[in-house]
């Protein structure tokens, strides 16, 4: 006989009746604390100073969070428009990994050009680490039951050789989904990998290249998961996130393919040490 088992409790913490950890917050900043450190040590290879990481990521993390919000709050803005109170009730759920990726990138770009550092090389050095922070976030997303796909049957998760757990969280109200959170979380933690080798390669990728494969990667990847989600944003009759994540993927190959012919930039990722960029 199978065994059906409870829910996950999402909220990790209570302190009484008024104050409660969620164990999606537990997760999300638990991404973004390895994301800082693997950054950290990223940037100190390349010359940058200790600190620049970590000072920079105290205006990029909380800007892309209200980005997150702000990009999920455009595209319903018809609801919001009738429940402002709800805008910054960020708490219960509706934020946007593209609208965070957006205001972060944005938010990097500006405190770069302060501190005369390499925008373009700053954007290598995070974006494995954002990329395995987006791959441990979706945790949360299971923790939660949301972010899945259209109804399955157990058996057919069964099939996938699932953990028990796993499938058991899948059961919402008495309907098994597809686990989409997970397709995400592991290509997001397959590109890591990949990234990581390509990275520590000699003379595969340039300047600005790790950045535009992690781009290119996630892109494609969201652009399949997307279309099994059942809570997508849409615009018109289009997901958006789908849109954009073909917008993305073809313009960063037009990106790279246009530098590589015009021979720019010369010099590979990979060195011991990035003294050219050092910050002072």
């Amino acid at each position: 006989m199978k065994s059906f088992l409870a829910a996950l409790d999402p909220i990790a913490i209570s302190f009484g009746e008024n104050f409660e950890i969620a164990w999606y917050g537990v997760i999300i900043g638990l991404g973004i604390a390895i994301a800082m450190y693997l950054a950290s040590k990223e940037g100190e290879r390349k010359g940058m100073h200790p600190d620049f990481i970590l000072d920079m990521a105290f205006w990029a993390v909380p800007i892309a969070i209200i980005g997150a919000r702000l990009y999920y709050v455009a595209f319903e803005l018809p609801y919001y428009l009738q429940h402002p109170e709800q805008i910054i009730q960020i708490w219960n759920g509706g934020i946007a990994i593209y609208g965070a990726l957006i205001a972060g990138a944005l938010t990097v770009y500006f405190y770069t050009k302060k501190k005369n550092v390499s925008f373009m090389l700053t954007l290598d050095v995070l974006a494995p680490a954002v990329l395995i922070a987006q791959s441990i976030g979706r945790w949360g997303n299971f923790i939660n039951q949301e972010a899945h796909g259209a109804e399955v049957s157990r058996e057919f998760l069964e099939k996938l050789f699932l953990p028990e757990f796993i499938i058991n969280q899948m059961n919402i109200e008495g309907t098994y989904y597809h686990p989409t959170f997970l397709y995400e979380s592991l290509w997001s933690l397959l590109g890591f990998i990949l990234i990581l080798y390509l990275r520590r390669q000699p003379r595969i990728l340039r300047e600005g290249e790790v950045f535009f494969t992690y781009i290119m990667w996630y892109s494609l990847g969201r652009f399949f998961i997307e279309g099994m989600r059942t809570d997508s944003l849409y615009l018109g009759g289009i997901r958006v996130s789908q849109l954009l994540s073909i917008i993305l993927l073809f313009g960063m190959a037009a990106i790279w393919a246009y530098r590589r012919y015009n021979h720019y930039p010369k010099d590979p990722y990979y060195t011991e040490i990035g003294l050219d960029h050092q910050v002072k």
